[in-house]
């Protein structure tokens, strides 16, 4: 055997009985890979190295973590681990045969490492070996296998096991996943109750809670009740979990899923998610017909295949001749399999100068102080991606000169042409019932999921995600007394509705409809699609006119009464995300989407959507709570029923409901922070995210006759008579200084409004403490996943004009946000670039009137 250094010259003979005595120091830190393990023998872990790549990969014998050739000193340094297997994948031509073919031949016929071959390669021409051998860190010893008889046994069988282990992505991939489910047990025997429920296309809601997402449908009673909570924000309250308990009724499935390819079906019994053979019969039963949603192998319906056609020709501008683009920036990302809502969303998302900042950036600092396994942190794998994006290292142009050096040389270089976002769905999508499947998603909640992991996880002293974020003044009317409420919420996407009526080419539409329904009758081929066109302006107006109040209550006439709602800007966006809302359900319950062309402006103004306040001659309405509604059953009576009676800020709680947060901890979160708004009451909600009791209803003294923890820590005066620590965060979290919190909370009996009151009337005690720590300045331990406690988060809102211009949108194709595909256009270097998964070209008729989400910058003042 040979003794090299694998990244310098030198050699050595070593006999066979030697390889033993040089592992034995090692042997204690070799580990064989168990079941559960994750064994990363595809990709690094900082970047897109695998054993395809020029350094091949390295994978730790005690983690079974993968490195490509520039950070596994890295990881050497941190744990000191010494021994790593590197894998190789060599890629070479076949050696010509007398008759002037390529022998079929294979040196290693058994490739051990999971890896696709690159499609661009001949496979007549060009074969395949993979290599693997031992490598000792520091020294870099290099130990080839297989070395069966001469490595100790556990050494063998660990390198044994560790190429034979399974992909860790597996259930990402399209042909694994539905193996993976399983038809459940009740699923031919279920019973259905005959109580004339009947289930609407839209607006439904859970019928414990008023909770209007994450609903699941119970197949046997048709009961809509809401999911449980999970880490990443999203969820519910857990009720069609207690219906289960109470009644047994065991299947459910969750609305907003159902496809003519199915939907998400839930077994409480099996606990697990399960395929139901007769879904389509169990839907019938409540007034839900699948059998109208027949589809093609192509996933449109027989009757959408001529319409659609023209869609998705348009926005992938098919017929064109498209320039290839290279280089930084232009890196494409492959489709994992209905993936291409999240290649959408992160190449617009690493178009913005701050998020290239906050991670690329900040990359050698956050990889530094990564966790032990960096496949498990946001920030690592977010700097990963943004660095795969934007360093022109996996997006080469093929060069003659290469193409020459290749044909005189035996060996092959593989072109690496775009990344594999494998590791980073796995992470973000982990614990997700919807972004952890392999079907397709709405990209507009993607985003809205990505931009709540970057708020729960803070890469510095600026979060990037506050160039999307901003104020909505909301203004109610009572309709009979004329008095007004004023209220103010965050949110980060202008959702603009369709105005149909607005049509500009309405005769033209409704010859379409005759001549579409004479040929459906006739069975003649449907005639071209003319889409509606639908002037930006009307649309526009839709959003800023005002909406009906559904059960408005009015403490002015303490009744229930008629009311009305618009909405204002109180600051505008560094860079304003516009969603056109397309998609809706039809009343046969068939997803459908409003095909419509939208003339999209390249420069837009918004400035008279600023929000104006209190006007002189208004009248607000008295700031009277709801009477108390006490329910027939006295179980309830602590339950959601009360709520209405608190002094509670509804326009606060469903503001923090709407970023995916459980109702009622959305509730105590408010109530405990004393009504001050979302942004005390955020910072509430994660200083207590990890209690059991979380989202469980509030309960006060003067109804439950006890108190939740929430309560205890924000309410009690502590024996000590020191303030709560949760109030002293708050208040530090403002930017003051603990010193005054603690001495504020004191003075006014730790009432935390009357404290902030306290310290406003006294500047003067401000300027004389010493400034807080800035965030900046701080070591960013653990990934800077924990702020500073006596750090200021900096301004949450970057207001300033509305004026804007567009530099991105993403486009969907399909009949539903449950199917389809999504591409994404930029505008770089002054030119519009289309980004279609691997493929990134040059536009030349870039589609900006069928786009679904439009992404402005502000254009400076």
């Amino acid at each position: 055997m040979q003794r090299a250094a694998l990244f310098g010259g030198g050699d050595a003979q070593m006999a066979a009985g030697d390889l033993g005595e040089l592992l034995v120091p090692y042997m204690p830190t070799i580990r064989v890979p168990k079941s559960g393990d994750r064994v990363y023998k595809t990709e690094c872990a900082f970047s897109y190295d695998s054993p395809d790549s020029e350094g091949g990969l390295y994978v730790c014998m005690n983690t079974f973590l993968g490195f490509g050739r520039e950070h596994i000193e890295r990881h050497y340094r941190k744990t000191g681990q010494c021994v790593y297997l590197h894998l190789k994948r060599h890629v070479r031509e076949k050696v010509p045969g007398a008759s002037g073919g390529a022998l079929p031949k294979r040196k290693n016929a058994k490739l051990f490492l999971d890896l696709e071959t690159n499609g661009d390669l001949n496979g007549d021409d060009f074969e395949y070996e993979d290599e693997a051998k031992l490598v000792i860190f520091p020294d870099h010893y290099e130990i080839s296998l297989p070395n069966i008889e001469e490595l100790p046994a556990l050494v063998t069988i660990a390198c044994d096991a560790l190429l034979s282990a399974k992909s860790p992505y597996r259930k990402q991939d399209p042909d694994s996943w539905e193996e993976e489910l399983q038809a459940s047990k009740h699923a031919k025997t279920l019973v259905q109750l005959d109580n004339g429920v009947r289930i609407p296309p839209s607006g439904w809601k859970c019928s414990k809670c008023d909770l209007r997402e994450n609903l699941w449908l119970n197949l046997t009673d048709g009961s809509v009740l809401c999911g449980k909570w999970f880490f990443d924000g999203s969820g519910g309250n857990g009720h069609a979990v207690e219906h289960y308990k109470e009644t047994g009724y065991p299947l459910a499935v969750k609305l907003g899923t159902i496809t003519p390819d199915g939907a998400d079906v839930y077994s409480f019994d099996e606990e697990e998610p399960v395929l139901d053979p007769h879904i389509a019969k169990h839907l019938a039963h409540f007034g839900i017909d699948m059998l109208q949603m027949q589809v093609t192998e192509n996933g449109l319906r027989d009757n959408d295949i001529k319409p659609r056609v023209s869609e998705w020709e348009v926005i992938q501008e098919s017929g064109v001749k498209l320039k290839p683009m290279y280089g930084p920036g232009y890196t494409g990302m492959k489709n994992l399999g209905n993936s291409c809502y999240l290649n959408a969303v992160m190449q617009t998302i690493f178009s913005i100068p701050e998020f290239q900042r906050a991670y690329v950036g900040n990359l050698p600092r956050i990889y530094d102080y990564s966790p032990l396994d960096p496949t498990q942190d946001f920030n690592t794998q977010m700097a990963k991606l943004g660095h795969g994006l934007l360093s022109g290292q996996y997006s080469k142009p093929p060069m003659k000169s290469d193409l020459i050096e290749q044909v005189m040389k035996e060996e092959h270089k593989p072109q690496h042409n775009g990344i594999s976002p494998r590791m980073f769905k796995a992470f973000i999508s982990k614990g997700h019932p919807e972004f952890s499947s392999n079907r397709q998603q709405d990209a507009q909640e993607f985003f809205l999921h990505l931009i709540n992991l970057v708020e729960r996880n803070p890469v510095g002293s600026e979060n990037p995600s506050d160039v999307f974020r901003f104020l909505v003044e909301e203004r109610t009317q009572c309709c009979q007394s004329r008095k007004v409420r004023y209220t103010e919420r965050v949110d980060y996407i202008m959702q603009l509705p369709v105005a149909m009526e607005a049509a500009t080419n309405k005769d033209e539409l409704i010859a379409y409809e005759l001549k579409r329904r004479e040929a459906e009758a006739a069975r003649r081929a449907p005639p071209e699609l003319v889409r509606a066109k639908i002037p930006f302006s009307a649309c526009l107006q839709a959003f800023s006119e005002p909406n009906n109040v559904e059960d408005f209550w009015s403490s002015a006439l303490q009744a229930k009464s008629a009311g009305v709602k618009t909405s204002r800007f109180a600051s505008f966006p560094e860079y304003l995300v516009v969603q056109i809302k397309k998609f809706t359900f039809g009343l046969d319950w068939i997803p459908k989407k409003l095909d419509v062309s939208v003339d999209m402006p390249d420069f837009l103004d918004i400035n008279h959507l600023r929000a104006t306040g209190l006007q002189p001659g208004e009248e607000e309405l008295p700031d009277i709570a709801p009477p108390i509604i006490i329910p027939d059953d006295p179980k309830d009576r602590t339950m959601n029923h009360f709520m209405e009676s608190l002094d509670i800020d509804e326009s606060s709680v469903m503001q923090l409901a709407e970023m995916g947060f459980p109702l009622e901890a959305c509730r105590k979160a408010v109530y405990y922070t004393g009504n001050l708004g979302a942004e005390v009451a955020f910072n509430w909600i994660i200083a207590h995210m990890e209690e059991p009791d979380f989202a469980e209803p509030l309960v006060v003294p003067a109804f439950g006759g006890a108190t939740s923890s929430g309560a205890a820590g924000l309410g009690a005066v502590g024996l000590d008579n020191q303030p709560p620590e949760e109030m002293v965060a708050i208040i530090i979290s403002m930017g003051f200084q603990r010193n005054l919190a603690i001495q504020a909370l004191k003075a006014t009996n730790n009432n935390l409004e009357r404290a902030l009151e306290w310290i406003f009337s006294r500047p003067e005690l401000e300027e004389e403490s010493e400034p807080a720590l800035d965030v900046m300045d701080m070591e960013n331990h653990a990934n800077a996943n924990i702020l500073a406690e006596t750090g200021s988060e900096g301004p949450r809102i970057k207001d300033g004009p509305g004026r804007y211009e567009l530099f991105g949108f993403i486009s969907h194709m399909g009949t539903s946000t449950m199917s389809g595909h999504y591409v994404c256009h930029l505008k770089k270097e002054g030119r519009w670039v289309i980004y279609n998964d691997l493929r990134v070209c040059a536009s030349e008729r870039p589609p900006k009137d069928q786009g679904y989400i439009y992404f402005y910058h502000r254009i400076p003042s």
